[in-house]
């Protein structure tokens, strides 16, 4: 009898909360203002921080990933690109 009202104690001031999903941070390489830019911004808060002349070119989970892209594809961040 002890033991299930230990239990009962017990569950009663347990925090019982759903595991969320964690969001994961994504660093994407844009072309803005014409200069190659890594931004953990999605595009639509891009466009209303650089304007209307920004695209997108891949996004990864990982900084270092992201600027490897852009060095190998553009000569790294703050190089000349157009959109």
């Amino acid at each position: 009898m002890k033991s299930g009202l230990v239990v009962c104690i017990l569950l009663s001031i347990m925090q019982v909360s759903p595991v969320l999903a964690q969001d994961v941070e994504h660093y994407t390489v844009y072309c803005a203002d014409n200069r190659i830019e890594i931004s953990f911004w999605d595009l639509a808060q891009m466009k209303v921080r650089r304007g209307s002349d920004v695209c997108q070119f891949a996004s990864y989970t990982s900084s270092s990933s992201a600027m490897d892209f852009a060095r190998k594809n553009f000569g790294g961040e703050g190089s000349d690109c157009s959109c």
